[in-house]
């Protein structure tokens, strides 16, 4: 039997899976993960009868026929995520625990799933997946004090920066990495207080690109909905994601949109209004490439001659709600 671990890049996907190997070791299990964008994964996986594959904060729908796959090969899968599923199939190889709502996060999921036994993870997940309302009735919950639940908040940040890019190049860490750093602490302040690379390195690149992209231009700018241009350049892809959370949190009124260059086509990064977290994916599935769930989404290849007509799309959608 052969255990694989499918799991997101980002903040959520990372302090998912590090609770369920905490509970439920598996030292042996294949990882499978890649920058936040690269969510088509279970392509990747080979499991066959007997074979156990564990899929956290991918959505279902784009990963649909692999999945059918695989349970036809006999493999068990569970599935845990919260972004756009579409219709779940039915077998007996397959159990999910798939909530879409807007402020439920994958690492909320997983936490309920063990009953809360490592929730300090799933808060920074929570907060780095910029749910600070959930992660705050956890931080509650738990009797997190204001100064261990910033500096949790800081490394959510850090971790889910650390997962844009276009490739696995433009990042600080590949994620299946920075994943092996943090496993060995059941708790993650232990690992902000202890660790001397690995936090440092992610905080002063956050705090440097993010000084970066405060400059940028706006190609959009109305009251209920705001685009910003990045350009072509690593940095800009490292940021873009933390970049619309300030700006969402900024103006929670506000939609907002973050459109990098990149040498593919444009990177889109859409969040929903804070106080109005719905629309994100509705936006995005309407191009080809785009998908997530209602508070934030993106576009992954945007050809520059559809531009105007998703800004368009974006400012008519927000407009009317």
């Amino acid at each position: 039997m052969t255990a694989f671990d499918v799991f997101n890049g980002d903040a959520d996907g990372i302090c998912a899976l590090i609770q369920l190997r905490l509970a439920k070791p598996e030292p042996d299990a294949v990882n499978v993960t890649g920058v936040k964008r690269d969510i088509s994964l279970l392509q990747r996986v080979s499991a066959s009868a007997g074979d156990q594959v564990t899929v956290l904060d991918i959505s279902l729908d784009k990963n649909r026929e692999a999945l059918e796959v695989l349970l036809e090969r006999g493999a068990e899968v569970h599935y845990v995520d919260h972004h756009f599923a579409g219709e779940v199939p039915e077998h007996p190889g397959l159990t999910t625990r798939i909530n879409t709502e807007p402020n439920v996060c994958t690492s909320m999921l997983v936490n309920r799933e063990l009953s809360g036994q490592y929730i300090n993870w799933a808060i920074a997940g929570t907060l780095g997946d910029n749910l600070a309302t959930s992660a705050q009735a956890l931080a509650d919950k738990a009797e997190v004090s204001p100064e261990s639940f910033a500096k949790l908040k800081t490394l959510g940040t850090c971790i889910n920066y650390n997962a844009y890019g276009a490739t696995v190049e433009d990042l600080h860490f590949p994620p299946e990495d920075l994943y092996q750093r943090l496993l060995p602490y059941p708790d993650p302040l232990a690992f902000v207080d202890d660790d001397a690379d690995t936090f440092p390195k992610l905080q002063q690149g956050y705090e440097d690109d993010l000084a970066r992209a405060r400059g940028a231009s706006r190609l959009l700018d109305l009251p209920h909905a705001a685009v910003v241009g990045l350009p072509n350049a690593a940095w800009s892809r490292r940021v873009s994601g933390v970049f619309g959370n300030e700006l969402a949190n900024q103006a929670p009124d506000c939609a907002h949109a973050v459109v990098t260059e990149g040498d593919r086509g444009l990177l889109v990064s859409v969040r929903a209004p804070v106080n109005r977290r719905t629309g994100a994916d509705d936006i995005c599935r309407q191009f080809e490439t785009g998908g997530g769930r209602k508070a934030a989404a993106g576009i992954n290849q945007l050809p520059p001659d559809q531009l105007d007509r998703f800004i368009q799309t974006f400012a008519d959608y927000y407009a009317s709600r």
